[in-house]
């Protein structure tokens, strides 16, 4: 009864626009000292700290700044100049290249919010200027987009890693195939949209403009190659490889001397405050976190669903069906630090691997980034269109199939995001 009692007042703070991480740890604190007393207070902050300051969150940081030091360095301009004259002679080709710039970015800010902001501002006014409706330009970027939380690094991974007590290098090295899977599938559709549209096809093929673009990508490519070369070698953890991230971004940046002070710091603002936001809800987590368990609610959860089947593909459905649902109403990382605890006891209990589920969980989130009324992405997607959330919900809904399917393989055929995990490591 508490617990219900707790999460219906956090509720009732998020819908009077109380944010998300102040209402957890507001409910929390109130838990803690109607569960154990007063006395509990003292150790609040202490707990909030201990819950803030784990090894691997510190890639969060550094993978948000090397995303900001990106965007701010030119180098998302090289990018789409290059997957342009790489594969923009295909009818509906600045669809497929805004897809195709998102899964390279993905690789270097693990923030589909961060890709969305860096990569929408130049492709969405682009698009509607080629004559590309603003509802179509804007469900492709928003779409394309939620890719940087499937391929890897990721940081709803890390936060589900911490959660959940796995490993971030196996959860990235999951994410690998089912975010290629995704990639193409949106470029399919994308392509179909084009045929029955007949949206137009950009320049022609030119080798020369080939050559001459991917030579001044090559610092900028190279940066993926660093981090995830890095990590499936065993050479780096992901943290360290979130260090090698910002310093390969300073060192790209000042290779095409687009880069200066007044950019990095721009970068580091804005790196921080997205930083700060992800901690506190790190942080308020812990105390629900150490609630949830004191009352054994994980317990009572997984008792409750074995008690109507264990069989682990019909638990996969109800938690794809939990998540798919919450995603319409929680940002992911709040709805990895709040639910994962709750249900890891279920997965383990029916013989899930965590970090395949993890890849489940990562994807109903990447689907949630996309379906109002929170929809983080799709909304920052529209603001840059300036188009109507509903109207481009209405061709986003093809994009989002996609990303079901993908989900549906990854949950079913295991072997899709586990195949590279047990190349690597077993």
């Amino acid at each position: 009864m508490l617990i219900a009692l707790l999460f219906l007042s956090m509720l009732a703070m998020i819908l009077i626009n109380v944010p998300i991480g102040i209402a957890l740890a507001i409910a929390a604190t109130f838990g803690v000292v109607i569960h154990g007393g007063p006395a509990n207070l003292v150790s609040i902050g202490i707990e909030m700290y201990r819950g803030a300051t784990g090894f691997p969150l510190i890639a969060i940081p550094m993978f948000v700044l090397a995303g900001a030091i990106m965007n701010a360095g030119g180098i998302s301009r090289r990018l789409i100049a290059f997957v342009s004259a790489l594969i923009g002679f295909v009818r509906g080709g600045l669809a497929m290249v805004n897809i195709g710039v998102s899964m390279i970015f993905a690789e270097i800010s693990g923030s589909a919010v961060a890709d969305v902001a860096a990569l929408g501002s130049v492709l969405i006014p682009e698009m509607k200027r080629r004559g590309y409706s603003a509802p179509f330009s804007a469900a492709v970027t928003s779409s394309a987009a939620s890719l940087a939380i499937i391929i890897p690094p990721s940081i709803p991974m890390i936060l589900y890693a911490v959660s959940a007590n796995t490993s971030v290098e196996r959860l990235f090295v999951a994410g690998l195939l089912p975010g290629l899977l995704g990639g193409l599938g949106l470029m399919f559709a994308a392509w179909l949209f084009a045929r029955r549209y007949n949206l137009p096809v950009e320049e022609a093929f030119n080798l020369k403009r080939l050559r001459s673009t991917f030579v001044d990508a090559v610092p900028a490519l190279l940066m993926p190659v660093i981090i995830l070369g890095g990590i499936f070698s065993g050479l780096v953890t992901a943290t360290e490889a979130a260090g090698l991230a910002v310093l390969a971004a300073l060192g790209v940046g000042l290779v095409y001397r687009d880069f200066n002070f007044k950019h990095l710091r721009r970068a580091m603002l804005d790196g921080g405050l997205q930083t700060a936001v992800v901690m506190v809800l790190v942080a308020a987590s812990v105390l629900m976190g150490d609630l949830l368990t004191v009352s054994k609610v994980p317990q009572t959860l997984a008792a409750g669903i074995l008690g109507l089947t264990s069989n682990k593909y019909l638990v996969l459905l109800l938690l794809n069906v939990f998540f798919l649902v919450i995603g319409f109403f929680l940002h992911s990382a709040a709805a990895i630090i709040l639910v994962v605890p709750i249900v890891l006891p279920l997965i383990l209990q029916v013989g899930i691997d965590p970090v395949h589920f993890g890849l489940i969980v990562t994807l109903n989130l990447a689907i949630g980034q996309q379906t109002p009324p929170v929809a983080s992405v799709l909304i920052t997607s529209c603001s840059i269109a300036k188009a109507d959330v509903w109207e481009v919900s209405k061709v986003n809904v093809y994009f989002i199939g996609v990303l079901f399917l993908v989900l549906m393989l990854v949950t079913y055929v295991p072997i899709i995001p586990l195949a590279l995990v047990e190349l690597f490591y077993r």
